[in-house]
């Protein structure tokens, strides 16, 4: 059962930008935080972005001003600007949450979307 929804992956020119959704596809009984990590070829997951339900951000330093994440309700986008060939990855919504009260938290994973930024 798909758990999280990603959408708005493609190809893009150096400079461009791209703006990736989201959507949480089932119920949850609560959701401590919802980030974006992403994973280029031979390399580890990494975490881009983060937001918690309180409405705190981070960021990694290497997209830190060039992208922004945001929430509304149980959607989360990844608004990626001034994109680099280096940001060339596989996308992955990541959920960190409960489905029922007597659920141990757990990470929930997207099925993730490919961005790739052409030099």
């Amino acid at each position: 059962q798909v758990q999280l929804v990603e959408s708005g992956g493609g190809l893009v020119q150096a400079g461009g930008s791209l703006r990736l959704s989201c959507a949480v596809a089932v119920l949850f009984f609560d959701i401590n935080a919802m980030s974006w990590y992403r994973q280029a070829p031979g390399k580890q997951r990494e975490l881009v972005a983060a937001v918690t339900s309180g409405g705190s951000t981070d960021y990694a330093d290497s997209v830190k001003g060039r992208f922004t994440i945001s929430r509304d309700k149980n959607t989360i986008f990844l608004q990626m600007n001034s994109l680099k060939p280096e940001d060339t990855a596989v996308y992955y919504c990541n959920a960190l949450g409960r489905r029922t009260i007597l659920s141990s938290m757990r990470d929930y994973w997207g099925q993730g979307t490919q961005v790739t930024v052409s030099s």
